[in-house]
């Protein structure tokens, strides 16, 4: 089979012939039809995330056909049309795992980082944390959902109820958040970098009350504010913007150093936190809502051998809305 694989971090994709095998007795191989690139897989081709399998096939987005099944599957069968998300494996014994937070288990094991992932024509996954995707829709369409509309939806849960809604770089995943915050009648304020006219009116489309740039103060204090972008200045930003109570969530796997900053735009019982991986009731609840909204996708496609213009475009913040590789 066809894949693009990074050989050393910092190192551009190479095309290569990988050989293929057959399933595990729990997993299952399925054709890929469409590869979201996501931000992660640029911190990972980049070297922000330590420790990736090398040789590595990036790509956490994937939706495909189940060509073929381990003789131990009962989920799936061939024909099948499946999504295969960033989380790949968990213990299932550890005080994490137990107790509903296996996004937090130490030996986790990770799609296009730790794992093998979408960017190629085939790829194999354990049959337990992949999930049906339903029949309507394209395959590029779907494939942002399995990681941007995943970590969207768990951020936008750990925002609470917030009714004055702030997302702070306003791509892949705030693209779909924004779609759900509107859907559960929240309003939503969008900060994108300065001069990004384009995203400003993708938000501005999808129902955004305002957008500005990130450095912005929105017309009114916001209740919650989700930092998608990698940029830890954005933090006491968002902080000035939010109100008394509100709560400022870190959704992104990697983040430049949080500058210092004065104790006053903390205080009032504002909150920091981050989010980490998804769980797979994440992805059930979230793929459940998806038609409800129902969520349209903005996607640029580029074939699997233009990976890296790819990336290219994702580090250099010209893709408004999601990347797509298609096989």
């Amino acid at each position: 089979m066809r894949a693009m694989v990074l050989a050393e971090a910092r190192k551009p994709l190479a095309c290569k012939e990988l050989a293929e095998r057959d399933p595990g007795p729990s997993e299952v191989v399925v054709k890929v039809r469409a590869c979201g690139v996501c931000r992660t897989d640029l911190h990972v081709v980049d070297g922000d995330l330590p420790r990736p399998k090398l040789p590595l096939v990036p790509g956490h987005e994937i939706v495909g056909e189940v060509v073929a099944t381990g003789r131990a599957v009962g989920r799936f069968r061939t024909g099948q049309r499946v999504g295969i998300p960033w989380l790949g494996w968990t213990c299932g014994t550890c005080d994490y795992c137990r107790s509903g937070r296996e996004n937090l288990c130490a030996q986790a094991r990770f799609t296009g980082y730790t794992i093998d992932g979408g960017y190629a024509q085939l790829a194999y996954a354990d049959e337990r944390y992949c999930f049906p995707i339903g029949a309507n829709g394209s395959d590029a369409a779907a494939a942002p959902l399995l990681c941007a509309g995943l970590i969207g939806y768990r951020a936008l849960r750990m925002a609470g109820d917030a009714r004055r809604l702030g997302l702070y770089g306003f791509g892949a995943a705030a693209h779909i958040v924004a779609q759900v915050a509107r859907h559960q009648g929240r309003e939503v304020f969008a900060f994108t970098r300065a001069g990004d006219t384009a995203a400003q009116a993708l938000a501005r489309d999808l129902g955004a009350a305002w957008s500005g740039a990130s450095d912005d103060m929105p017309p009114e204090p916001l209740d919650a504010a989700i930092i998608f972008a990698p940029v830890g200045a954005l933090v006491p930003a968002a902080l000035r913007a939010t109100a008394k109570g509100g709560t400022v969530v870190c959704a992104g796997i990697h983040m430049s150093d949080i500058p210092s900053f004065p104790y006053r735009i903390l205080w009032e019982e504002r909150t920091v936190r981050s989010v980490a991986n998804l769980t797979r009731r994440d992805a059930e609840e979230f793929l459940a809502l998806a038609p409800k909204v129902p969520i349209k996708t903005t996607v640029e496609t580029f074939a699997l051998d233009k990976a890296n213009e790819a990336l290219a475009r994702l580090r250099d913040g010209l893709v408004t809305g999601a990347a797509v590789l298609i096989p």
